[in-house]
C-alpha cells in the first residue's frame, strides 16, 4: 500500500481543531482552513505564548480539549518550517 503524500494527508484534517506544536514557544490550536505551499491556515484559532504562563504545553493542550477553544484570531497563516507537528485536536490524549 503506498504511502499518501504529506499534502493529501494533511487536507484529511482540513475542517476539524488541530493542534500545531512549533519551534517557538507558542503553541496554535484552531480549525484547519486551508493548507499550501508554506503556510497552514487556521481559523478560530487560540495563539498562545507559553512564555505568558506557567503551564506546559501539554497542559494548555489537555485543557483547550477539556473546556473548548479561546479564539484570540479570526485566522492566522503559520509557517510550515516552523511547524514541529500537526495533530487533531481530538487525538489528543487525555
Amino acid at each position: 500500500m503506498p504511502v499518501p503524500e504529506p499534502s493529501l494527508l494533511l487536507e484529511k484534517l482540513i475542517g476539524q481543531p488541530v493542534v500545531l506544536d512549533v519551534t517557538s514557544l507558542y503553541v496554535y490550536l484552531g480549525t484547519l482552513s486551508e493548507i499550501d505551499h508554506q503556510y497552514l491556515i487556521l481559523t478560530d484559532a487560540d495563539v498562545h505564548d507559553l512564555r505568558d504562563t506557567t503551564t506546559t504545553r501539554e497542559l494548555y493542550v489537555l485543557d483547550s480539549k477539556r473546556h473548548g477553544l479561546s479564539a484570540n484570531r479570526k485566522r492566522v497563516f503559520v509557517s510550515r518550517n516552523e511547524i514541529v507537528s500537526v495533530s487533531a485536536l481530538a487525538d489528543v490524549v487525555e
